[in-house]
This record gives structure tokens, C-alpha cells and sequence, in this order.
């Protein structure tokens, strides 16, 4: 091999690892990025330490929708909830019982007693351009019912579509 070809070879392996790079930077800047579980608010679902990947694209082509596992961009920390409550609608929780616009729902990710330490909330109606969300685990979930409050829409960064890790809990969030 001459040192030409040599030259040329190295060229061009630097231009493929350059593209790779990029293509890369592209996929986690816009499409897809990680996050990780902080505590307990979204047990059973998800655990304290679970790695989950998000589409960031989705919300730029749609809008939340109920039920979706949205992570949240606050200042200083991420937050993974579930989305409950769409804009403009009216929120109550009544003995556990989730309402919206006055009618009953039917939280079936959630068992009877899970629901039941959601407690009482409301009625309140939720702004226009923003969402109200709850983690699964009622009893101990920081949310839009107690500090969190409403998510506005920029707010919302992506949806949890899968736990990469632990490797051997590999599983769809959705």
C-alpha cells in the first residue's frame, strides 16, 4: 500500500467517525435523549434509578395526549409524570375518584388502591396551554396538585417510550 492510499484511507475513516458524530448529536438534540427516574412517584410504572428513552420529536408534530409519561424541564431538574388533565378541561379528584368535566374516569394503569390515595382536589380548570399531570404513585408524587402545579406546554420536552435500563427490564412505557 502506498503512503497515497494510506493518506486516503485515513481520510476517509476520519470522515465517516465526523459523520457519525454528527448524526448522532443530530438524534439526541432532536429526535431521542435518556432520562433517569428520580424516586418513587411513578412506581409501579416506572422505578426509582430506571433509565427511559424519550421521543423529543413527537410534541413538535402533535399534543400531549392523556395518559401519555411526558418528562418535564424545570429549572434545575426533570420530572416524569403521567399527563391527567388537557387544556381547558376541569379537573376533581373526589375520594380517589378521578373526574373530568364532570365525568368519571377510569384510570386503569392504576390499581383501586393506588387511587384512593389520590385524595381530593378541585374542581379546578385547567388553563389553555397547559396540562395537568400526576405521577402513578399518588400518595408520594410531587405534581400538578402539590407543587408543581400546571404544566405549560414548552414545559414538556418529550414522551418516555421505553426503559433501557436495567438491561434485563428492558420494556415499552406506553
Amino acid at each position: 500500500m502506498t503512503k497515497s492510499n494510506k493518506k486516503n484511507e485515513w481520510i476517509e475513516w476520519a470522515k465517516a467517525i465526523i459523520i457519525a458524530i454528527l448524526i448522532a448529536f443530530f438524534i439526541k438534540t432532536f429526535i431521542f435523549a435518556t432520562s433517569i427516574v428520580e424516586g418513587e412517584s411513578m412506581d409501579p410504572t416506572l422505578q426509582n434509578g430506571e433509565r427511559v428513552i424519550f421521543n423529543k420529536l413527537i410534541y413538535i408534530l402533535d399534543e400531549p395526549e392523556r395518559g401519555d409519561i411526558v418528562i418535564i424541564e424545570k429549572p434545575y431538574k426533570n420530572y416524569v409524570k403521567r399527563v391527567i388533565g388537557l387544556p381547558g378541561e376541569t379537573i376533581e379528584i373526589n375520594d380517589g375518584s378521578l373526574y373530568i368535566n364532570g365525568e368519571r374516569y377510569d384510570q386503569t394503569f392504576l390499581s383501586e388502591e393506588v387511587q384512593r390515595q389520590s385524595g381530593n382536589y378541585g374542581p379546578e380548570k385547567i388553563p389553555e396551554g397547559s396540562y395537568f399531570v400526576m405521577g402513578d404513585n399518588r400518595a408520594i408524587s410531587k405534581d400538578s396538585r402539590n407543587g408543581l402545579g400546571y404544566i405549560e406546554e414548552d414545559e414538556i420536552i418529550g414522551r418516555s417510550e421505553f426503559v433501557i435500563f436495567p438491561f434485563d427490564q428492558w420494556t415499552l412505557t406506553r
